[in-house]
C-alpha cells in the first residue's frame, strides 16, 4: 500500500512540473543585416593568415587556407545607417580547394541594444557562400539565450567588390 502511494504521489508530481511553464523551450525569431566589410579605410574583417606560396592559376585554391576575423555591424535594415543592433564577432577561414567557394564560420552574434541587449548566440559551420541560401547551426548562447540552439539561414543581399551585406533569418530554441 505505502508503494502504491508513493508511485501515485511520484505520478502526480511529474505531472504538475511538466506543465509549468520553465520547461517549456521558448522560440524566438531574428532577422537582421550583417555588413562584412574588408576593403576601404574602415574594414570590419581583415585577413589574418593566408598561403603566400601558391602557384597555380585556379582563385579558389589559392584561397584556400586563408583566415579572416571579423568584428561586423549588425544593423535592422540592409542599410548601413540603420539602427545597429549589435555585432557578429569571430573569424572565417576559406575551406573549399576547388569548384566551391565555402567557408569554416566561427561567430557570435553580440545584441548591443533592444530586447536582447546583452545576450549572443554562435554560429558555426560551414558556409558555401555562392549559394542562395545558405543554413548554418546555431551551437549556444548566453544571456536571453542561455543555451540556444537552432539554425540561421543567411542570404547575400548585395556585394560590392568583396564588401557584402548578408540578411540573417535566425530561429533560436532556448
Amino acid at each position: 500500500m505505502a508503494f502504491a502511494s508513493k508511485f501515485l504521489l511520484l505520478i502526480a508530481f511529474l505531472a504538475a512540473v511538466s506543465n509549468t511553464d520553465a520547461l517549456k523551450q521558448k522560440v524566438t525569431r531574428i532577422q537582421f543585416y550583417m555588413h562584412d566589410i574588408v576593403g576601404g579605410p574602415e574594414p570590419t574583417a581583415v585577413r589574418v593568415a593566408g598561403r603566400s606560396n601558391f602557384t597555380g592559376r585556379d582563385p579558389i585554391a589559392s584561397m584556400f587556407g586563408s583566415i579572416s576575423v571579423m568584428d561586423n555591424p549588425l544593423t535592422v535594415t540592409p542599410n548601413i545607417n540603420s539602427t545597429l543592433i549589435g555585432r557578429a564577432q569571430g573569424l572565417y577561414a576559406m575551406s573549399s580547394q576547388e569548384n566551391e567557394l565555402s567557408l569554416l564560420i566561427s561567430l557570435t552574434v553580440a545584441f548591443s541594444s533592444g530586447p536582447y541587449n546583452g545576450s549572443t548566440f554562435s554560429v558555426l559551420g560551414r558556409n558555401p557562400v555562392m549559394n542562395d541560401v545558405r543554413e548554418m547551426p546555431v551551437v549556444g548562447g548566453t544571456g536571453k539565450f542561455r543555451l540556444a540552439r537552432g539554425y540561421c539561414l543567411a542570404r547575400t543581399f548585395s556585394m560590392n567588390q568583396m564588401d557584402a551585406v548578408i540578411g540573417y533569418n535566425v530561429t533560436l530554441l532556448h
